[in-house]
């Protein structure tokens, strides 16, 4: 099976594309929460909504693994890899500049467009890792998170994978039958078969020929 047949190498590639855009969509919903309304962002201490951002980067990335129309079983694991730090990412990032553009210029209500910048990504940096360097007991959260969004992609892309090779499979066996039912004929062979001359009897009176 060639990595191309089998989509090893388009999966992998479209699924780094899809998990890099996931992290900069959930970056970008990291900084704006603050714009939702207090009673979505609040509710649940904020757990639902983290929780409908893991399912949805895990799915962005199935889909670009997806579209590949994958075969190969490898891209099984890899998409829960590309899931769990697409989510890893995503909340470093936004919180990287949240922190830098708090800690330089305090902003005056909520994050702008203007406050994302380099300088305010590295100012903040040092101190984003924390959401997974803390304590568990303090980071259970981002860490539930992250593995919500793995374990979804891995479902996704395992039921999507199996879908692949089951129509792959039923497709060759009916091509495979298919050449079974055609007649073999050799090259130049006629269709029919030239009929069937009589034998002639030894002792059989010959016609006299003709003048």
């Amino acid at each position: 099976m060639s990595h191309n047949r089998s989509g090893l190498l388009p999966g992998l590639a479209l699924g780094l594309v899809a998990a890099l855009v996931a992290a900069a969509a959930l970056g970008a919903a990291v900084l704006f929460q603050t714009r939702l309304p207090a009673g979505v962002t609040s509710f649940g201490n904020g757990h639902p909504l983290s929780l409908v951002s893991s399912l949805l980067v895990a799915l962005l990335v199935a889909m670009g693994v997806g579209a590949a129309r994958p075969r190969a079983l490898t891209l099984v694991p890899v998409s829960a890899l590309y899931a769990g730090a697409a989510m890893a990412a995503g909340q470093v990032l936004g919180s990287s500049i949240m922190t830098g553009a708090t800690l330089r210029t305090p902003p005056a209500g909520h994050i702008t467009v203007s406050d994302i910048t380099w300088d305010n990504f590295t100012a903040g940096l040092p101190y984003a890792p924390n959401l997974y360097r803390d304590p568990i007991a303090e980071t259970w959260a981002a860490w539930l998170y992250l593995a919500v969004a793995a374990l979804a992609a891995l479902l996704l892309v395992t039921l999507r994978v199996l879908g692949v090779r089951r129509a792959h499979r039923r497709r060759t066996e009916a091509e495979g039958e298919g050449q079974e039912a055609t007649e073999y004929r050799a090259p130049f062979e006629p269709a029919q078969p030239p009929a069937q001359q009589p034998t002639t009897d030894l002792f059989a009176p010959r016609k006299p020929a003709r003048d």
